[in-house]
């Protein structure tokens, strides 16, 4: 595959989309949970419906992934996703907030979130694949530090900007529920209408301007049982995926939960009211994690280049579960700010390093003209935990008496698991230099 070496405008290009997608992800994270909270105080019945994105990434990644690979357009292999899935998800993201402000039935809400997951997930594999097809493999770390920065610099935003507004919005009504409160003002539209304005605006950017290297010639393709086939015969393949779901497993039981954490440990219960009144707050410690996770970030991606994959793959996860593990025993809002802030250096860290995995192996069994097929099942190992937690970790806090501070060490738990995985990982730190 031809490449034109280490871009910036490609970089930036890239970081623009993963900012954009980054603040619809951040949207879902930070709003569904308590919109949801409005229809049913269940958690098993709110995580199985946010699980929906986890049972779509889990199939549409791996098929157009798949296909994205033997496309042949003049408008290149990737793109044309890019530009029908950015539309489509903006025009979601809207329809969401009309389908809430319009009073439709819980099932109703439920549709126009499965929708919107479906349109994101229309072109994750191809965002993710354009990285290594531009990008020599010696410089991949360094680009994957700057799209990892900005991808949860867009999650900062988001996150910043709904607290802001739950905050004016509470200033001006008087109602001390946040989210109840925002949604009596007109700045509950703001977020969705920013989101989709991101959503589409980045893509019709990498669409106009970014270009793709020439497609290379492939020779032998292979079926898509073929390529399901060859991944779980490649150990180093099969390793890193199971190790990645197992990470962002415990890292969606707290997202996912977030806000029933915070109102159990704070005030002893999950409730509605609690829920409600704990959003503000949980936006602004989403805020403060992605923070972290900036600050880990680049370095991440630069010990990945000098240090070793291995070594940095496992650092960021230590740094990721200790916290965790203390979470068992958090009482008090400072210390939920210094565990979240300890494990968002860690998260930055590993999410900077295992980015660029695949793109490496494939350079090293010389199978770069397979990129969105493997990355798409990148996504899939990404989607899975959401399905798995949602449904999972909802059942889990409804059978501990509704007790969501147990999801802390069994996160901890699955990330510890990982690390052997990555340990074993033969072809790990071998890579063709560009």
């Amino acid at each position: 595959m031809k490449r034109k070496g280490f871009s910036w405008g490609v970089v930036l290009g890239l970081a623009l989309l993963g900012f954009s997608r980054s603040t619809g992800w951040a949207l879902n994270k930070g709003l569904s949970f308590p919109l949801l909270s409005s229809y049913t105080g269940s958690a098993f019945v709110k995580g199985t419906i946010l699980a929906a994105e986890g049972f779509i990434g889990l199939f549409i990644p791996v098929l157009l992934g798949y296909y994205s690979d033997t496309l042949k357009s003049k408008h290149g292999r990737r793109r044309p996703f890019i530009m029908a899935g950015g539309l489509l998800a903006g025009i979601a993201a809207l329809m969401v907030y009309t389908g809430y402000a319009m009073g439709v039935p819980l099932w109703g809400f439920a549709l126009t979130l499965g929708f919107f997951y479906l349109s994101m997930h229309l072109y994750t594999a191809q965002y993710r694949a354009l990285m290594p097809d531009t990008i020599e493999s010696g410089q991949r770390g360094k680009a994957s530090g700057v799209i990892t920065l900005l991808e949860w610099a867009g999650n900062l935003f988001l996150f910043g900007l709904a607290g802001f507004l739950i905050a004016k919005a509470v200033a001006e009504t008087g109602e001390n529920e946040g989210i109840k409160a925002l949604a009596q003002t007109p700045y509950l539209k703001v977020p969705f209408l920013v989101t989709a304005a991101f959503l589409i605006g980045a893509a019709l950017f990498v669409y106009f301007i970014v270009k793709e290297p020439e497609a290379p010639e492939i020779e032998e393709d292979e079926s898509l049982w073929d390529y399901l086939k060859s991944i779980v015969e490649n150990r180093d393949f099969l390793k890193f995926y199971a190790a990645q779901t197992l990470w962002w497993m415990s890292f969606e039981f707290i997202a996912i939960f977030l806000y029933g954490i915070l109102a159990y440990i704070l005030y002893g219960s999950a409730t509605e009211e609690n829920i409600k009144a704990v959003t503000s707050l949980g936006l602004y410690l989403m805020a403060l994690f992605n923070i972290t996770v900036l600050l880990g970030a680049l370095p991440g991606g630069i010990i990945y280049d000098k240090l070793g994959r291995r070594l940095s793959i496992i650092l960021g996860g230590l740094i990721f579960a200790l916290p965790q593990l203390w979470g068992w025993f958090i009482k008090s809002q400072t210390e939920i700010v210094i565990a979240l802030g300890v494990a968002g250096l860690g998260w930055g860290v590993l999410m900077a390093a295992s980015y660029p995995v695949i793109g490496d192996l494939l350079t090293k069994f010389e199978r770069e003209a397979f990129t969105g097929r493997y990355y798409g099942f990148f996504e899939a190992t990404r989607s899975l935990p959401v399905l798995l937690a949602g449904i999972i970790g909802g059942a889990i806090v409804d059978l501990a008496g509704e007790n969501y501070r147990v999801l802390f060490p069994i996160g901890a738990l699955l990330v510890l698991l990982a690390m052997p995985m990555i340990w074993h990982m033969k072809n790990l730190d071998v890579a063709e230099e560009g």
